[in-house]
C-alpha cells in the first residue's frame, strides 16, 4: 500500500489489511503462548509470546507506519509504554519534564525514577528560553506533552528537538491527546513517541493498552530489549480491539474535533467560566503555533469555574457526559483532574502548575453537538442562578 495515501485511506488498506493465508479482513488473533520449533538449528520467527507474537506484531506494525517509524512497540497500558521508555536511562541521569505533566508521569517520574538516582526538573515547556536554562550536563531526555493534560499548552516540538539536539539530548513526545490522525512528531525528528492507546486509538472505553514508536535501529533494539524483559506486553484481545479502533479513528476524530471548536466557544462566552483552554480558539496563546505543528486541535479540552462548590453544583445538573477517569472515546467524558489525572499531584503542586480546584476536562465524544451545548448551557446556568 503506497505510502502517500492519505492517513484516513491507509488507516483501512496497509500492511494488515488481509491475512495472506485465509484472506480474511480482520487480523487473526492468535491465542498461543509458545510456539514448536522445527529444527534445533534453526528457531523460527516467532519461540514465546512476550518476545514475539503476530497478533501483537500486527499492531505494532499499523502504529509504526501511522507515525511515520521504523518500529512500533505494545504495552500493556499508556504508563507501560512510558516508563519503559524512561528505563533507557540510567542512574545519575536527568530528566526535563513539562510542569503540568499528567499525574501517572508525574507520579513514576517522582516516586520511581528517583529510587534509581535519576533526577529531574519540571519545567514550562512553552518557555524556550528556560527550558534551556535548565538543560544541565548529565540531560539525557526532555520529555514533551503537546497540548498538555490538563491545561493544553502548546510546545514547539522543532525548537525543543533542536535545543535536544545541540545538547545531546533524546526527546519523547506523549501523542495521546493528538494521535498520528493530528500531529506526527517523528516528522518533526523527534526520538521516541508515546501514546496511551487506551484513549482515542482505540477510542471505545473497552481496552486499556500503551504504544511507543521510535524511527532509530539501535533506539529499537534498546525498546525491544526492555519490553521483553519487563514483560508489560499487550495481550492479543486488546491488540485486535485496538487494531479495530484504528480502523474508524479519522472519522471518530474529525466529529469530534468539529464539536470541541463549537463548544469551547460557547464555554468561552458563559459568564459562570473563567477560563477555557483549547488550542482551536484564537484567544488560546498556542494557537498560531498549534496550526503549524499540527494539522488539528484536538478533542479535549479543559476549562475553569469559580470554585470547587462550582463543579459539584455543575456535575449535579449535567447529563450527557459521563463523569469518569479517561478520554477519547465515543461517547463524551468529564474529568476533574484535582480528584482524577493529577490526583498524585500534592495540591500545592497542583495550584503552582495551575491545576485549579474548579478546573475540569472534557473530552467530547460523538453526541450531537446542539444536545452537548444545550445540556451544558442547562448545568452552568444553574450555577448562575444559585
Amino acid at each position: 500500500m503506497s505510502k502517500y495515501y492519505s492517513l484516513q485511506t491507509r488507516l483501512l488498506h496497509n500492511t494488515h489489511k488481509v491475512d495472506k493465508a485465509t484472506g480474511a479482513v480482520s487480523v487473526p488473533i492468535q491465542h498461543a503462548s509458545t510456539f514448536h520449533q522445527d529444527s534445533f538449528d534453526d528457531f523460527g520467527k516467532y519461540d514465546y509470546a512476550r518476545s514475539g507474537n503476530p497478533t501483537r506484531e500486527a499492531l505494532e506494525i499499523a502504529i509504526a507506519e501511522l507515525e511515520g517509524g521504523g518500529y512500533g512497540f505494545a504495552f500493556s497500558s499508556g504508563m507501560a509504554a512510558i516508563s519503559t521508555a524512561f528505563m533507557m536511562l540510567r542512574s545519575g541521569d536527568h530528566v526535563l519534564i513539562p510542569d503540568d505533566v499528567y499525574g501517572g508521569t508525574f507520579r513514576f517520574i517522582t516516586e520511581v525514577l528517583s529510587r534509581f538516582q535519576i533526577e529531574h526538573t519540571f519545567v514550562d515547556m512553552t518557555n524556550l528560553a528556560l527550558v534551556e536554562t535548565q538543560i544541565r550536563p548529565n540531560t539525557k531526555v526532555i520529555y514533551i506533552e503537546t497540548p498538555s493534560n490538563p491545561l493544553l499548552k502548546v510546545t514547539d516540538i522543532k525548537a525543543i528537538v533542536a535545543l535536544a539536539k545541540q545538547y545531546g539530548c533524546l526527546t519523547y513526545v506523549d501523542n495521546t491527546f493528538m494521535t498520528p490522525a493530528c500531529q506526527r512528531p517523528l516528522e518533526l525528528d523527534v526520538d521516541v513517541v508515546l501514546h496511551s492507546a487506551t484513549k482515542f486509538l482505540s477510542g471505545h472505553s473497552d481496552v486499556v493498552a500503551g504504544l511507543a514508536v521510535v524511527k532509530d535501529k539501535i533506539l529499537a533494539k534498546e525498546m525491544r530489549f526492555l519490553q521483553n524483559s519487563f514483560g508489560a506486553i499487550l495481550g492479543v484481545q486488546d491488540c485486535w480491539l485496538v487494531l479495530r479502533g484504528l480502523k474508524t479513528l479519522h472519522i471518530r476524530l474529525q466529529q469530534s474535533i468539529e464539536s470541541a471548536i463549537k463548544l469551547a466557544r460557547f464555554l468561552e462566552n458563559h459568564s459562570a467560566v473563567r477560563e477555557v483552554n483549547y488550542p482551536g480558539l484564537e484567544s488560546h496563546p498556542g494557537h498560531t503555533l498549534q496550526c503549524k505543528q499540527a494539522s488539528s486541535f484536538g478533542a479535549v479540552l479543559s476549562f475553569s469555574l469559580q470554585s470547587e462548590d462550582d463543579v459539584r453544583q455543575l456535575l449535579n445538573n449535567i447529563e450527557i457526559p459521563v463523569f469518569a477517569v479517561s478520554l477519547g472515546a465515543v461517547e463524551s467524558i468529564l474529568s476533574y483532574p484535582a480528584k482524577m489525572s493529577h490526583e498524585a499531584m500534592p495540591k500545592e503542586e497542583r495550584h503552582k502548575r495551575g491545576i485549579s480546584d474548579g478546573l475540569l476536562r472534557l473530552s467530547v465524544g460523538l453526541e450531537n453537538v446542539d444536545d452537548l451545548i444545550e445540556d451544558f448551557a442547562n448545568a452552568l446556568d444553574a450555577i448562575v442562578t444559585e
